[in-house]
């Protein structure tokens, strides 16, 4: 899986447990946007900071599952319609 940070947002707390339970490779905003899947994460100001991208299903699920075990929710769980460019975002409760 591919990550990137996103210019000028600033990273909430908990992204070093991103970082460290999740195996990412860092990448462009570009390039992760080119995966088949992608999953947003947002700060404290609620702004999209990182962007996280998976190539299989297996790897989306696998970074979705982690980020739930973070205390994190998916606020487009209810939804099929990509948002913003993700198919996921993730946020504090």
């Amino acid at each position: 899986m591919n990550t990137a940070l996103l210019e000028g947002k600033k990273p909430p707390h908990f992204d070093k447990h991103i970082i460290g339970n999740l195996l990412l490779d860092v990448a462009t905003p570009a390039e992760v946007r080119e995966e088949p899947m992608v999953i947003g994460v947002r700060n404290d100001a609620g702004e999209i900071y990182r962007l996280i991208g998976a190539a299989t299903l297996n790897s989306f699920m696998n970074a979705v599952e982690e980020l739930f075990d973070l205390g994190l929710i998916d606020e487009l769980q209810d939804t099929e319609e990509p948002k913003e460019g993700c198919d996921a975002i993730f946020s504090e409760p």
